[in-house]
């Protein structure tokens, strides 16, 4: 333990010091690797389109966010999270039109109704929240940097990242195939075909970051002329603007490893040249529920809204933690009243006399978030372990 104060001197004043065993920032494990903190844990999640209503998938990723912001600070850290919102996107601009309204309208509608589900969640607003439309000018600031560089290039009024995957310093492709790349770039709206005819890009990996904006999408001035920046180049930008060139978490959905993040972390690199743009990436395990993926585009929703109206934000709130932050799953209604079975056992834990410490929770959530494994001791330990971890939980 070290205090902000003088030394002393003289063998007299030297009191018995505490167990070294108690968890420290040097201890942290994350996504199985070795993560220890020193000065400030910044940590970049990839936050929502605001079209729409949250989902329990969505949910999961930020919640696991908040407990490692929790966790963090437990030991001590100074901890800054920044959680954006994509708020120029063309599925914003296409959903605000198939409802008669202003694009800008329906992002901070939703964004309230975001806001308000993740305050029953007991899910902090994170210290930054920097918008894409506030965003702008350093969107343009990264593509003329990618250009200077020769990363980049114009056809016509759009810009194209210069991806060069399997190159030093070029795309990383996560361990995908071509096929599996060119399928995930596809999925996410960018249809690949570099070389054919009537496509401009040198490579069908090379996507645009700046693009041409027709009369009825926002558009704002650029060197390129009137346009709008891309999804990725956004979140390169934000992420850029509040860490600098690197950070040490950056948190998303499994589904946006690739091509998401591979993107943003590629651009944040060969703009400043700087790599790793993250020490780890923290991808929450996909949700799914009647056998697929949980996503709008599927239908398949289970709204937390809904969720909530049948029982509380602690209920929830465990159901999403009390297992592997990596690991995918299937919703079933089942597993709400295992959470709620589990989250009155721990508060009957709490209320009994028991042998444990903080310490001994918080050891459990240092090694990779391990929840469960902190959530069984805690009910068998009772006493302040089960305290502790109900606060830590936030249940």
């Amino acid at each position: 333990m070290v205090l902000n104060s003088g030394g002393v001197v003289g063998f007299a004043g030297r009191y018995p010091l505490p167990s070294q065993a108690r968890p420290r920032a040097a201890d942290l494990v994350l996504a199985g690797r070795p993560l220890p903190l020193t000065g400030a844990l910044r940590i970049y999640t990839c936050g929502i389109t605001p079209y729409d209503v949250t989902h329990l998938g969505h949910a999961a990723t930020f919640v696991w966010a908040d407990l490692l912001v929790r966790v963090a600070r437990a030991l001590e850290v100074k901890t800054v999270s920044c959680r954006n919102v994509t708020d120029i996107d063309d599925v914003l601009t296409h959903a605000a039109e198939q409802r008669h309204r202003h694009y800008d309208e329906l992002a901070v509608t939703q964004e309230f109704l975001f806001d308000r589900d993740m305050r029953d969640l007991s899910v902090d607003r994170p210290d930054l929240v920097p918008h894409a439309r506030g965003h702008v000018p350093q969107v343009i600031g990264l593509v003329e940097s990618l250009l200077a560089l020769g990363r980049a290039y114009e056809v016509e009024g759009t810009v194209y990242f210069d991806a060069r995957p399997g190159e030093a310093g070029g795309l990383d492709l996560a361990g995908l195939t071509d096929q599996a790349a060119l399928a995930g770039l596809a999925e996410f709206g960018d249809t690949p075909g570099g070389g054919d005819a009537g496509d401009v890009r040198r490579s069908p990996y090379d996507v645009p970051v700046w693009k041409p904006s027709p009369e009825d999408h926002p558009a704002w001035p650029s060197p390129w002329g009137w346009g709008r920046p891309a999804w990725h180049v956004e979140c390169a930008a934000m992420a850029a603007t509040a860490f600098g060139p690197s950070l040490d978490v950056l948190v998303g959905g499994a589904d946006l490893a690739f091509p998401h993040h591979a993107y943003q972390a590629a651009m944040v690199q060969a703009a400043s040249g700087v790599s790793p743009f993250a020490r780890v990436r923290m991808h929450v395990g996909t949700v799914h529920f009647a056998g697929a993926k949980m996503a709008k585009s599927t239908g398949n929703l289970v709204l937390v809204r809904d969720l909530l109206a049948e029982q509380p934000g602690a209920v929830l709130r465990l159901l999403l933690l009390d297992r592997a932050w990596h690991a995918p799953w299937e919703y079933q209604e089942a597993l709400l009243t295992t959470a709620a079975e589990r989250l009155a056992a721990l508060h009957a834990a709490a209320g009994r006399l028991g042998s444990g410490s903080r310490d001994h929770v918080l050891a459990a959530l240092v090694q990779d978030l391990d929840v469960p494994a902190a959530l069984d001791l805690a009910i068998e330990q009772g006493g302040e372990s089960a305290r502790a971890l109900i606060d830590l939980l936030r249940l």
